[in-house]
């Protein structure tokens, strides 16, 4: 059992101070005073003077590497326990990419068994960018009804020189297939798009709304902030679908995307649901540029701790609270995504729980109920980290 005393505790609504009581990986206990149950072994940590909020979840991860626009040496590496620890991340959703041709959605399986075998909580999407998408069992409906860690499909490329182009009817079919799979499997069925720097992205999913009986929540747009152009556009989308800012980009393409704290401020100023915006990392994935004629010119590669960095600024430097920051990391995706028991501090809960200290930096962390880092010191490593 763990105790962990005095934080200010988000859920991410302000619950004040308060103390958390976990066992068997769930939160058992929640109140202003917890007196240590006698006679039980309990681990207490003393968080009084630091914030306590729901683990990130990451909703958008490369977990098995991705990237080789440039050739087979610009392949990315999976992605890393320790990586998730260091950005305050306790769930990841994995997904495949450019590359359906020569990696598998076996393998982004795989990696996410194996994470969750460390100890971290992690679905994945079938599918990449291509359309028809590369499947398990041949169907992108059966792949999430039926595999318990398959929860939608993604991410697919639409308005991008990378992408498949799909026709709307072809979108449609997609996204009633993933529909009708999560409605068997008890799962979100969501379809994950990333969206491409050409005019217009949105058009086709009003078109596909327009022409069949989806609503567009059935869609998670992502790179919302990649230019200006589609930044606009996804502010009057955003008021009726979801839009997901990409956090890991801006530093290495801040003279064309929109800073995602920043971007936050300007979509909940619009009117744009606090509830239908989410940030995610596109961590481990590749992030290329390229000119005008298609050649590529750069390529980096981002890193979950790239949320938290954007959480904080959301806090620090745009003056948003909170309770109203900490939802587009926490329950906004836990809700879209439909992760039960993820996303809040509730009793019955999973135990997923980072402490920041007055510098902002993560001082505790608690995964699935394990304590992974105490004063700031990691306990967790994955099976390959030293």
């Amino acid at each position: 059992m763990l105790l962990l005393k005095n934080g200010e505790v988000y859920d991410p609504e302000s619950l004040g101070r308060r103390d958390i009581l976990v066992a068997g990986g769930k939160i058992v206990a929640l109140e202003k005073k917890i007196p240590p149950p006698a006679g039980i072994p309990l681990d207490i940590i003393e968080a009084e003077g630091m914030i306590t909020m729901p683990g990130l979840i990451d909703g958008h991860v490369h977990i098995a590497g991705a990237g080789g626009e440039g050739g087979p040496a610009t392949r990315t590496p999976e992605m890393q326990l320790g990586q998730m620890l260091e950005a305050g991340c306790t769930t990841v959703i994995g997904c495949l990419g450019t590359d359906g041709l020569t990696r598998s959605v076996e393998s982004v399986l795989m990696k996410a068994k194996a994470l969750r075998a460390e100890g971290a909580s992690c679905w994945i999407f079938t599918g990449s960018y291509q359309v028809p998408p590369p499947t398990i069992l041949g169907d992108v409906g059966k792949d999430i009804a039926l595999i318990d860690e398959i929860i939608g499909v993604g991410e697919i490329a639409i308005a991008d020189h990378r992408s498949s182009f799909p026709t709307v009817e072809e979108l449609i079919r997609l996204a009633e297939h993933a529909r009708v799979g999560g409605m068997l499997g008890g799962k979100a069925g969501i379809v994950n798009l990333h969206m491409g720097d050409a005019d217009h992205p949105f058009a086709i999913l009003y078109e596909a709304v327009a022409r069949s009986e989806l609503r567009l929540t059935q869609f998670l747009p992502t790179h919302c902030n990649r230019n200006a152009t589609i930044f606009e556009e996804s502010i009057e989308y955003g008021k009726h679908g979801y839009v997901d800012l990409t956090t890991s980009s801006y530093p290495y393409f801040s003279e064309v995307e929109i800073k995602p704290s920043a971007a936050l401020v300007r979509l909940l100023a619009a009117g744009v649901p606090g509830t239908h915006i989410t940030f995610s990392s596109d961590a481990c994935g590749s992030l290329p540029q390229f000119d005008g004629d298609g050649r590529l010119v750069k390529l980096e590669t981002g890193r979950p701790r790239a949320n938290l960095a954007e959480l904080i600024d959301a806090v620090r430097r745009e003056g948003i609270p909170w309770e109203q920051a900490l939802p587009v990391v926490t329950s906004n995706a836990a809700d879209i995504l439909k992760l039960s028991g993820k996303g809040r501090i509730r009793i019955g809960h999973d135990a997923d729980l980072v402490v920041l200290d007055s510098e902002d930096k993560i001082r505790h962390l608690v995964m699935n109920g394990v304590l992974a880092v105490r004063d700031g010191r990691r306990l967790v490593k994955g099976t390959f980290e030293n």
